[in-house]
């Protein structure tokens, strides 16, 4: 089969690889003119596999492009672009997409940042056939995983849905290659969507139980980093422990700094903070942290306005 691999990062990096090593004819890859794109750029000039790299896909020269090498199958591996509608009906056995979700469930941009963030136990990945819709064609194959407890969305992306999601997509390929590839419907009834995880959700509210502070963190590492502004500063946390022992301390106080951690008080436990960084500066543990910004024992993170102090 005649593939376009549309892709960016390290996941559209190992798929491009994976295709290369079983030897598949590709007649094209696309990916962004930036460093997204490097890696995959890299790989298709050393093996002078036609590469385009458009500002967007909706550019009307992508479509010239799509119709000149003459696609039987396009697979998009991590694209943030929009793929206008037209271009899904240009190859012969259509498109796949990998979602980082047990699809229809966080459907959206940011799929493993919500299912932390939501307390999930079980996430998963999709590969499916995408339609006009976001994220809501039918599905291919799907996968499922367990969420540890201490799970970021860094750590379930790259140790497990990255690895996995490239084995589903030779598996998907393969299943197109045979025809015995399915098409399920999602069900709309337990469908969710959740936007893009940024600054406008990840800010630290210390009113909120320490399990959905925990989560928080956690589903917001590495990025963006859940955050609190604290003195004009904008300070992010990341590696996270939770401790639901009750203390007898406001919530948002700092309870102890060592090597280890900063431990804030939770309003039903505690909070280790393992790295900090304020927004233009690097992770650092939290002795380094406290003495550049002058935090000390004691010290009160965030303040609420109406409290009395």
């Amino acid at each position: 089969m005649r593939i376009i691999i549309i892709g960016q990062g390290p996941f559209g990096e190992k798929v491009l690889e994976a295709f290369i090593r079983r030897g598949e004819e590709l007649v094209g890859v696309f990916c962004p003119p930036d460093k997204r794109g490097e890696a995959m750029k890299k790989l298709a000039e050393k093996l002078f596999i036609p590469l385009f790299q458009p500002a967007k896909m909706k550019d009307s020269r992508v479509y010239e492009n799509y119709i000149s090498l003459w696609p039987d199958l396009v697979l998009l591996a991590f694209v943030s672009d929009i793929i206008p509608a037209r271009l899904l009906d240009i190859p012969t056995f259509g498109s796949l997409c990998y979602h980082p979700s047990l699809l229809p469930r966080h459907r959206g941009a940011s799929g493993i940042n919500w299912a932390i963030i939501q307390g999930d136990t079980r996430s998963g990945l999709t590969i499916f056939w995408p339609d006009r819709g976001i994220d809501t064609g039918p599905i291919l194959l799907q996968k499922e995983v367990e969420i540890g407890p201490n799970e970021t969305t860094g750590s379930l992306y790259f140790n497990i849905l990255l690895p996995m999601g490239v084995e589903a997509m030779v598996e998907a390929v393969d299943l197109v290659r045979k025809g015995e590839a399915p098409r399920i419907p999602q069900d709309e009834s337990e469908a969710t969507y959740e936007p893009l995880c940024d600054d406008r959700v990840a800010c630290i509210d210390f009113k909120k139980s320490g399990r959905e502070i925990f989560n928080l963190i956690r589903g917001c590492d590495p990025q963006p980093g859940a955050y609190i502004d604290s003195r004009g500063m904008r300070v992010r946390f990341y590696d996270a422990a939770l401790d639901l022992t009750q203390v007898d301390r406001p919530p948002g106080k700092i309870l102890s700094i060592d090597k280890d951690g900063l431990w804030v008080a939770l309003r039903d436990g505690r909070i280790r903070i393992g790295k900090l960084k304020q927004n233009n500066g690097d992770k650092i543990g939290p002795l380094d942290f406290a003495r550049s910004v002058g935090w000390k024992i004691g010290d009160r993170l965030v303040y609420d306005k109406n409290e009395n102090h």
